[in-house]
């Protein structure tokens, strides 16, 4: 589904990512890791094309598409859909325009509002005065209309609380599991594709991950089981993945 290979990006003048690659494979749901300030969420703004992201090298491919070069509105009618970690306020929209607009009137829209306990938001406009939580449902709502081919989720479980991350978590879950629209060039498997990028890792709480990377200093450190990644990760903290990576690279050059 996803191919991101040897992904170099520039924010601001200043390099971010150092030729990552990563695959995220269709109907699976893959995890990367990593502390605050690793490039976690500067990987995901990218992948969706948002302006100030600027690819110096490599390449983001969809479905065996280069996409790299793309708008954002072009890789979301491809079929990417983007929880964001900290969405901006949309005054002047209404939340349930937003949706019915992202769904195409395919969804009820009603009904899945009414199951995130949303439906008192959607007369009220985007974000405007919602809590962690209800921006993190919002957004759910959003994607769940959209029903996109590849998920990406920047820190679902961040600004929640206890209460609602049952909720969210379980929405979540049912999100990944369901069908998705038709994406070229895609043949369905089951459940869709989904990049999630945690630094607690509490949402392996409520979703079944396949595969996990661990992101260190805007660059892939290790990969391997997420939950035994997340296992080591609490036992040693990731001060450890970045001695390990450094101490690997350090190998590979007296090697060459």
């Amino acid at each position: 589904m996803l191919e991101i290979e040897n992904l170099t990006v520039e924010v601001g003048g200043r390099e971010i990512l150092h030729n990552l690659s990563l695959n995220v494979m269709t109907g699976y749901t893959t995890v990367l890791f990593g502390p605050n300030g690793s490039g976690k969420s500067t990987l995901l703004m990218t992948i969706m094309g948002f302006s100030g992201y600027k690819v110096k090298s490599g390449r983001i491919k969809l479905n065996g598409e280069d996409i790299t070069d793309l708008p954002v509105n072009e890789r979301a009618k491809r079929g990417i859909g983007m929880m964001m970690q900290r969405p901006p306020n949309l005054t002047g929209v209404r939340l349930k325009d937003l949706v019915r607009v992202t769904s195409k009137g395919s969804k009820d829209t009603a009904k899945i509002a009414e199951e995130l306990d949303m439906t008192r938001f959607l007369e009220r406009d985007v974000n405007v005065g919602f809590s962690g939580g209800e921006i993190k449902r919002s957004e759910i709502l959003q994607l769940t209309a959209q029903n996109p081919c590849l998920v990406l989720l920047d820190e679902p479980e961040s600004g929640v609380d206890m209460v609602s991350i049952e909720k969210l978590g379980a929405k979540v879950h049912d999100l990944l599991q369901g069908p998705s629209h038709h994406c070229a060039g895609w043949r369905e498997k089951s459940g869709k594709a989904a990049l999630i990028i945690t630094h607690t890792g509490q949402i392996l709480d409520y979703v079944e991950a396949d595969r996990g990377y661990v992101m260190c200093n805007g660059s892939v450190a290790c990969s391997g089981n997420p939950r035994e990644l997340l296992q080591e990760i609490r036992k040693m903290g990731y001060n450890e993945c970045i001695r390990c990576k450094i101490n690997r690279a350090n190998v590979i050059e007296e090697n060459i």
